[in-house]
């Protein structure tokens, strides 16, 4: 049995516990685990996973399996196995799983977010306010994805930006452009009245924009982006090797004044608002078919509001159900978003902008604390 959170080897002499941090090409869910593995206090290894091509979009069945990494590109995964992994996502929760059955069940596996299914093989699940879970001894809530920027790379960041973004008119304001994904609405239209909306409240303040893409926004969203886009404005295409000095990414947190981000980028949203920076959120609406277009036309299904009512993965059945009274759904899309707002941290597009103050997430190092026990906790032989 583990005496401290240290754990202890055969000898019976104390070490650290072996962290393995499962990342991969999401920097949300990447900063997410980073953050909290940094919170436990403990050392880790980063482990980063490559998929095949066909798993960058596609959706693999949960189970402890690295058939769809591409081993070739990926960091090596072999044993002597760590006492800990941590990582989020359907893609890497396989390998998780993966790497506890291997190590016969030692190993302890932390997930961010609601896995899609064996949520009895995790050993702790981590969820903020967007998953819908029922309490079990195997799950951590929180409010808010676990984001914070790391003040020693924003103020570098600030430092190599400054010179650069003094030359554009104050107060500068920064459009981070973000896309489809898990049911929401973004397409050119949408796009379209994004960029007008900014422009628009660009023009009342009488300073300058910044856009920025992301790696999940459409061809067709650029293009129109560079077609429309003002010429005082600056444009950053998104590019997945761009360097620090190329992406402003980080250097725009540090020094932008206003911000305006689509409900589709919890990561950002959260990164903003932490640092007490201007938010507005741009609410996305749910993409829906046909049927129930025709329905809520009909006056069978009541429309959704993107900015007070939940916006449920699950598609046209998760809504619908909702719509009628009989809530059934595992996520809620617009849940952060709705959250900034009530606690007066951002605001709708178009609505007054609002100026809070820098806060730190006392949940952070609640959930770490969890963590820090399962380290704790006699393993099964």
């Amino acid at each position: 049995m583990a005496e401290s959170s240290d754990s202890v080897d055969r000898e019976g002499e104390s070490r650290r516990p072996r962290i393995w941090l499962i990342v991969g090409e999401k920097p949300g869910d990447n900063a997410q685990i980073l953050n909290l593995a940094e919170a436990t206090g403990w050392d880790f290894e980063t482990k980063k996973i490559f998929v095949k091509s066909q798993w960058v979009t596609g959706k693999p069945r949960v189970r402890p399996t690295l058939d769809h990494i591409d081993l070739g590109r990926s960091d090596s995964l072999e044993a002597p196995w760590p006492d800990l992994v941590m990582t989020a996502g359907r893609r890497l929760s396989c390998v998780g799983l993966f790497i506890k059955k291997a190590s016969a069940g030692r190993t302890r596996l932390v997930m961010i977010g609601k896995p899609r299914r064996m949520l009895d093989s995790v050993d702790l699940i981590v969820v903020a306010a967007q998953y819908a879970l029922p309490p079990a001894p195997n799950v951590a809530y929180h409010e808010l994805p676990l984001m914070q920027v790391d003040p020693v790379l924003l103020e570098s960041a600030r430092k190599l930006w400054e010179s650069r973004l003094a030359q554009m008119p104050r107060p500068l304001t920064a459009l981070m452009i973000g896309g489809p994904t898990g049911g929401l609405l973004f397409d050119l239209a949408t796009a379209e009245d994004l960029l007008d909306k900014t422009l628009e409240t660009v023009r009342e303040s009488g300073g300058s924009l910044y856009v920025t893409t992301s790696r999940r926004t459409p061809p067709e969203v650029t293009r129109m982006l560079e077609r429309r886009c003002p010429p005082s404005a600056k444009l950053f295409r998104f590019d997945p090797d761009a360097t620090p000095n190329e992406n402003p990414y980080h250097g725009l947190l540090a020094s932008a004044d206003r911000f305006v981000v689509t409900t589709d980028s919890a990561s950002m949203m959260v990164e903003v608002a932490r640092l007490g920076r201007s938010l507005a959120i741009y609410p996305l609406e749910a993409q829906i078919n046909f049927l129930e277009r025709a329905l809520a036309a009909l006056g069978v299904l009541r429309p959704l509001s993107p900015r007070s009512e939940p916006h449920l993965a699950g598609g046209f059945r998760a809504r619908s159900l909702y719509r009628l009274g009989r809530p059934v759904h595992s996520r809620d899309l617009s849940a952060i978003p709705r959250l900034l707002v009530e606690k007066g941290l951002a605001s709708w597009l178009g609505d007054e902008w609002v100026h809070a103050a820098p806060f730190v997430d006392q949940e952070l190092d609640r959930v770490a604390t969890r963590i820090r026990a399962l380290i704790k906790t006699p393993r099964e032989s």
